[in-house]
């Protein structure tokens, strides 16, 4: 029960401010919406942003903190604390250098990147709008790269709080410079073709990754970091998470990948305009579920299968992880299936205001229909990927990657080909999650016929409670859509009074079908939430 309880505590801590950024960044993007609609010029300030933003999904949700957590933790236990700051005083020197290398190749050779993820359709000046933006928009790989840093560094010190607020303010950046007293003046030095409010966004980009590095740098000097400059390669600490970087890249962050083998599908020419975008909101739509509990609790699990797997305490990462997944599917199927039923309602209240219209709303939601189906295998490779990590194997989850990769490219040639017609433009996401569940079944039973039986019996009987009690949702949700679709034209204000009713009644039928069949989480939440005595562990994690 401690370790139960320390997860979902350090889970609780990273989920307010993860709801606080997810509710941010959904303002952030209906900004973005409301200033640029569905239009080519939306397409291309989304598939300009979600570039370098990519390597923030890989690298500061994934990779970096996955293998440098474990080398990190291992230098704390093991060696003097002298060592440890050393080492990690030399890794972020040395990512500082790499990643600036990296910022400053993807600017000057912007043009290309752009091509290389439009090959499927359109021609080179239907992109030029692209690759100014991505100009502008490319450092922020290095600000985000280094915000990672420090936060697997402070997360390694159980501090949890600091780092998953910054993402805060990265997004009240780029609210910021999407109002016209800031981007009318910012879009003047620009050339006058480009002279849009995407351009003013872009520079909120920056802005903001600027602010996730520097709130961080106080708190490490406090603990310990003394940001001596320290380049090396040579390092056996800096080497061995190089290593353990190299095939993590694609590991922890396939999802994120195939999220962008969507992106580049998008730009084909049978797709309609706007495709880009509706994927990249269908996707911000189904990370307010996704981002707010299933990363939290992946990223306050690692340090303690670390630890687990360092003293070789592997019936304790087994049960971690099971309980972990069991308490994120009970979350993650209902919320599946709710945004699937609700799914333009939603998309509609959320979105649907200035240049975003009805039509955007439609193109969007159908896209939304096939991510929703897939947020449950999205939210389980974010918790089993670390299971290998924390025992520093990159090798299995990157074979698997590859294989869910492949499997994602060759259902979306299949879909745009033969089933373009049904699927439209929610082919690129069914693709995606039909390889996530791929990608997520392969490593549970590798995992399981490496280490042995991973509670799957009592997993299994969890799924199908919840299961049950999600079809009961379900249900209920169907049969108050069509109060929803009556009241059509509707004000804003009285169509989200509504949606929220109606979201609110459904979250009411599942806990109290879950209830009636006694789902083993929420008396397990309960039980914790009752002992409200906050033991040492807790504290630290509390810190930030």
């Amino acid at each position: 029960m401690t370790e139960k309880r320390q997860i979902l505590r350090s889970a609780w801590v990273i989920s307010v401010f993860t709801v606080a950024s997810r509710i941010c960044g959904y303002l952030r993007d209906q900004r973005i919406t409301l200033l640029l609609g569905t239009s080519g010029i939306a397409d291309s300030f989304i598939l300009a942003f979600r570039i370098p933003n990519l390597l923030r999904r890989l690298i500061g949700e994934g990779s970096l903190a996955a293998c440098f957590i474990p080398v990190f933790s291992g230098y704390l236990k093991h060696k003097t604390k002298e060592e440890a700051w050393t080492f990690a005083n030399r890794i972020f020197w040395t990512a500082a250098v790499v990643l600036a290398g990296v910022a400053l190749l993807g600017s000057v050779f912007s043009r290309q990147v752009i091509y290389l993820f439009t090959i499927f359709g359109g021609s080179n000046g239907q992109w030029d709008q692209a690759v100014f933006l991505n100009r502008i928009m490319f450092p922020y790989a290095f600000l985000i790269g280094m915000a990672a840093l420090a936060m697997a560094i402070l997360n390694s010190l159980n501090v949890f709080g600091l780092p998953a607020s910054t993402s805060v303010l990265f997004n009240l950046s780029v609210i910021l410079f999407s109002f016209a007293a800031i981007y009318r003046p910012v879009m003047k030095w620009a050339p006058e073709h480009y002279r849009n409010p995407a351009v003013a966004l872009a520079a909120g980009v920056l802005v903001g990754g600027a602010l996730q590095v520097l709130v961080q740098i106080p708190a490490m000097y406090r603990r310990g970091m003394r940001f001596t400059f320290d380049l090396s390669f040579t390092d056996p600490g800096v080497r061995r998470v190089a290593v353990l970087m190299v095939p993590g890249l694609v590991g922890v962050g396939i999802a994120q990948i195939n999220f962008f083998v969507d992106t580049i599908f998008a730009t084909s020419a049978r797709m309609p305009s706007g495709s880009i975008t509706a994927l990249y909101v269908a996707d911000r739509v189904m990370e307010l579920v996704l981002g707010s509990y299933a990363i939290a609790v992946a990223t306050a699990i690692l340090p303690l299968m670390s630890r687990q797997a360092s003293a070789n305490d592997l019936q304790g990462l087994k049960e971690t992880l099971a309980f972990a997944v069991r308490i994120v599917s009970f979350i993650t199927i209902p919320a599946a299936l709710g945004l699937m039923v609700l799914r333009g309602p939603i998309v509609s209240v959320l979105f649907e205001h200035g240049r975003f219209t009805a039509e955007s709303t439609q193109l969007t939601a159908h896209a939304l229909l096939y991510y929703a189906a897939g947020l449950p295998a999205f939210a389980g490779v974010k918790l089993i990927v670390p299971a290998f990590y924390s025992q520093q194997d990159m090798r299995t989850p990157v074979l698997a990657a590859g294989g869910s990769l492949a499997a994602n490219v060759i259902l979306n040639l299949l879909f745009l080909r033969l089933l373009f017609g049904i699927l439209g433009n929610g082919s690129p996401a069914l693709a995606s999650s039909l390889a996530c569940y791929f990608n997520f079944f392969l490593l549970f039973f590798i995992l399981r016929a490496r280490v042995g039986g991973l509670g799957a019996r009592r997993v299994f009987a969890s799924l199908l409670k919840v299961g049950i009690s999600t079809v009961v949702m379900g249900a209920a949700c169907y049969a108050m859509l069509h109060f929803l679709t009556a009241g059509g034209g509707r004000p804003f204000v009285i169509r989200s009074a509504e949606l929220s009713a109606v979201i609110g009644g459904a979250i009411a039928v599942f806990l109290g079908a879950s209830w009636l069949l006694r789902c083993e989480e929420i008396h397990e939440v309960i039980a914790i939430l009752r002992h409200r005595r906050t033991e040492p562990e807790v504290q630290i994690l509390l810190e930030g």
